[in-house]
């Protein structure tokens, strides 16, 4: 009791004399200012645990002790992120925007201390997207405000997101246009400058560079110094001005003067104050690389070293040394230190050591997808990804061609397979644990992404303020979404296993070839038999073009009947180059394209040149094999089943016809009384075939047919597909909610858009795969009215008759070959290889057969069941 008055004694006691207790938020900013005093990683736990213990009290939280949490969370991500804490250093700016955004605090510069260095940090890790939409927030908030320092610094900011995802054009229009329109002072002039002449630079590769494109650069990088060299506090702009003329007169290999700039460089590097390990790390990356350039394996090894030394903590440097798995993180400079090392190895003829750095790098780029939340930003960063895979697959072959392990070309095959469409094959696999909250997230993330794409293609027209308030949105979403994602972070990366693969193809009487189109060399992997090997075609000058110049007859309908014995010649040409396997007993061929290969119809290939002018005489590929075709080597081996027989397909048919518009399918009718003849279903035309009905439908039927107009789109505009009351982008599918047997999309060029290697097409094909659709029949290129709704006939009477969608493809285009209502002009291969057909093999078994061996079933089990009565039954008279 004594102890209790002496401490209320006290208490009143600083009350009366002016010294009020301490408030909530005062003892977050004490904490703050102590951790400030002696900022270590340890003592960041102090910070955590003030945090910890703000959110554990129950009482309502103040504005003012928000604020303070807010600017908690900022300093705390300002020292991981230099402490390499990159991970925890975005959380901690995320945690900090989403209570800043959240309460609608205000009386603190956000921009400054949190939306710039969560930007710049998007950007480090390739988080393009996120990035964006960042900067463009602060650009919005620096706009509202007419503050023009913070509007030029969200302007290079964003010209370094344009750069790094490869937008070369976007980030020097919108510099080109800065330097010219905007009041500047000499040192924005000199960063934009700079950002500028590194754009040119980034503009052409190596030796290519054009003279102009050399003296541009040049230009800019000595202008950038012109204007910095007399400003104070500059050192480290004037460093990198003097880094990337280093790296222009690498590409000319000019190492002279490439050296030379390079210790200028390094002069006003280090004059820099206060350099993190994360500068310092880079700027010895780019002096080992430089050695690495002049075949100075040794010295540049050593350099790499001391970059892992930066980077992370407790390594230790022994000879040949790499770091341990255990210790890596999300840091892009440790992932360009770790493929450097690949390559020395490589050229020290150290292959397995090699192979060793790049897994470790392919580890590091594992955890930096799992930050990433957007489509577009892992498709991006899907590029290094491939680069790294088509050295490693080159080690595989030398190894293999050395010691005859056929364990070196599944490892090669392994890594191809996985560069395939891994964003759509990771989201499918997701999708299938994912909690309904987390789907409820993306589902309303992909609209706000679809109103953000539909508003920028308005152009000048866009309403800036809706775009804002979207990304505003989307950006709330995103962080909620990962918040999600951490309490659920179960993520098993999935692995071919060939002991299945080899038996699913000997099921399917199949062969599979795979490509991937490399930089250097086009591999290609034939599976089948219970063998696989593995072949390249170097990707010369005359290679890529030949295959090109057979697609280019695809363009239009008279490019080959224009041109029938080119046809027939180059059509041979490409099939020679492209190797693939001589006729065998194996009746079926998968073939997972990659590149520009995702565009070529292989069915028209020419295996034996001739003169005849009659193309149902021309030796075509479709008559050694039906051909069908899948994403990855992976989707072929997961994908379900068919799961209903004949007699359960239904058809949904969407038929907008567009009759007395510019837009009439004239035999589009003629289509759909073809299918009805043959299907039951419900066909929905003209004013009908709206987007809504066929959403309110697509689940109930087994077959979702769309006979309308489509269109590829280009680098700006997206892939669409028009339904009767609007036309829809095909990331607008990705949420629809189906789970069909068969998508057949009977429309202009379903199968192409804009194209990525590791992706293929952003088509509207893709768009139906994420919704679930795992057998798609569609179009290369844009189809005859007439000639499609005769093949559309052949293909369900197929179907009808218990083939496989695979078969039904490859027979109607027979069918179609042989038919005698079909001109010879119809019949080049134009009007029939345009649909390809990706999915199952599985054969559908007649509904009769079903019911003819339940029914014996049933009548055995009858049978002997009255048998074992009869047996045990006793007579009921004596004899």
């Amino acid at each position: 009791m004594k102890k209790l008055f002496c401490y209320l004694f006290l208490f009143y006691s600083l009350i009366v004399f002016g010294q009020k207790p301490l408030i909530q938020e005062d003892k977050i900013y004490n904490a703050v200012d102590t951790f400030i005093e002696n900022p270590t990683a340890e003592n960041l736990n102090n910070l955590n645990s003030t945090e910890k213990a703000f959110w554990k009290n129950p009482k309502p939280k103040t504005k003012n002790e928000l604020l303070a949490i807010v600017i908690l969370n900022c300093n705390k991500a300002y020292y991981e992120n230099q402490f390499n804490q990159v991970q925890e250093a975005v959380a901690s700016y995320e945690k900090a925007w989403k209570i800043y955004q959240k309460h609608r605090l205000n009386n603190y510069d956000i921009v400054e201390y949190c939306l710039k260095p969560l930007g710049n940090l998007y950007t480090i890790l390739g988080d393009y997207d996120n990035a964006e939409n960042t900067i463009k927030q602060y650009y919005y908030i620096a706009n509202q405000e007419k503050n023009q320092d913070k509007k030029i610094a969200a302007i290079l900011n964003l010209s370094n997101v344009y750069q790094n995802s490869g937008k070369i054009d976007l980030a020097i229009d919108l510099l080109e246009k800065t330097i010219r329109t905007e009041k500047l002072s000499n040192i924005q002039k000199g960063i934009l400058w700079n950002n500028l002449g590194n754009n040119y630079l980034l503009s052409s590769k190596g030796n290519l560079m054009r003279p102009e494109i050399h003296e541009n650069s040049k230009n800019a990088f000595e202008l950038a110094i012109e204007h910095l060299k007399n400003e104070k506090n500059q050192s480290e702009t004037l460093s990198n001005s003097y880094r990337n003329l280093s790296a222009l007169n690498r590409q000319r290999e000019n190492f002279e003067l490439a050296n030379s700039y390079f210790e200028k460089a390094r002069e006003y590097f280090y004059a820099t104050p206060n350099l993190s390990p994360r500068k310092t790390a880079k700027f010895k990356y780019e002096e080992a690389s430089l050695l690495f350039q002049q075949k100075k394996l040794n010295e540049s090894a050593v350099i790499i070293e001391s970059v892992f030394k930066h980077l992370i903590p407790h390594y230790s440097i022994k000879k040949n040394s790499l770091p341990e798995q255990n210790s890596l993180y999300t840091e892009t400079s440790l992932l360009d230190a770790l493929d450097l090392r690949a390559e020395i190895y490589s050229k020290q003829n150290q292959p397995k050591k090699a192979l060793e750095a790049y897994r470790l790098a392919f580890h590091i780029e594992e955890l930096l997808a799992n930050l990433m939340v957007y489509e577009n930003s892992k498709i991006i960063n899907q590029n290094r990804v491939r680069m790294r895979t088509e050295k490693c697959i080159t080690i595989y072959d030398l190894l293999y061609q050395k010691e005859h392990k056929q364990t070196y070309l599944e490892a090669a095959f392994q890594l191809a397979d996985q560069t395939k469409s891994s964003v759509l094959k990771s989201y499918l696999s997701k999708n299938k644990t994912a909690s309904r909250k987390e789907k409820l997230h993306l589902e309303q993330l992909q609209n706000w992404s679809n109103i953000i794409l539909k508003e920028q293609q308005k152009g000048e027209l866009a309403d800036i303020a809706k775009i804002t308030e979207a990304i505003e949105k989307q950006n709330q979403l995103m962080l909620s979404l990962k918040k999600i994602r951490t309490e659920n972070t179960d993520s098993e990366k999935e692995t071919i296993d060939f002991k299945a693969l080899f038996a699913k193809l000997e099921q399917d009487k199949a062969m599979m070839i795979e490509y991937f189109m490399g930089n250097k060399n086009l591999y290609y992997f034939i599976i089948g038999n219970n063998t696989i090997s593995l072949n390249k075609i170097n990707i010369t000058d005359t290679a890529i073009p030949k295959i090109v110049q057979f697609i280019d007859y695809f363009n239009n309908s008279n490019s080959i009947t224009n041109d029938i014995k080119d046809f027939n010649h180059f059509g041979k040409v490409a099939y020679d180059v492209l190797r693939l396997p001589q006729k065998s007993n194996y009746k079926n061929l998968i073939i997972i394209p990659d590149g520009l290969l995702c565009l070529l119809p292989f069915e028209a290939l020419i295996t034996k040149e001739s003169s005849t002018t009659n193309f149902a005489q021309m030796h075509y590929l479709l008559n050694d094999y039906n051909i069908g075709y899948q994403n990855s080597a992976q989707f072929y081996l997961s994908f379900d089943k068919l799961r209903m027989t004949n007699k359960d397909k239904t058809v949904l048919g969407i038929f907008p016809v567009f009759e007395n518009t510019p837009y009439t399918l004239t035999y589009s009718k003629d289509e759909l009384h073809s299918i009805q003849k043959n299907f039951k279903g419900k066909y929905l035309e003209n004013t009908e075939a709206t987007f809504d009905n066929f959403k309110k439908n697509a689940a109930d039927y087994s077959i979702l047919h769309l006979s309308t107009h489509a269109d590829a789109g280009d680098i700006v505009s997206p892939a669409s597909i028009k339904f009767y009351d609007q036309e829809i982008l095909y990331s607008e599918l990705y949420n629809l909610k189906i789970n069909p047997d068969l998508v057949v999309l009977s429309a202009c060029e379903t199968g192409i858009g804009k194209l990525f290697k590791s992706e293929g097409a952003m088509s509207i094909a893709r768009g139906f795969q994420f919704a679930g659709a795992q057998n798609l029949l569609f179009s290369l290129w844009k189809v005859n009215d007439y000639t499609t709704s005769v093949f559309m006939d052949s293909f369900y009477q197929n179907i009808k008759n218990g083939q496989s969608y695979l078969e039904a493809n490859a027979n109607a285009k027979r069918d179609f070959l042989k038919n005698p209502n079909v001109s010879n002009t119809k019949k080049s291969p134009y009007y029939w290889s345009a649909f390809v057909y990706y999915g199952t093999l599985e054969k559908n078994e007649a509904a009769t057969n079903y019911t003819y061996i339940i029914l014996g079933i049933v009548f055995a089990i009858v049978l002997i069941w009255l048998l074992i009565r009869f047996r045990n039954e006793k007579p009921t008279r004596n004899p």
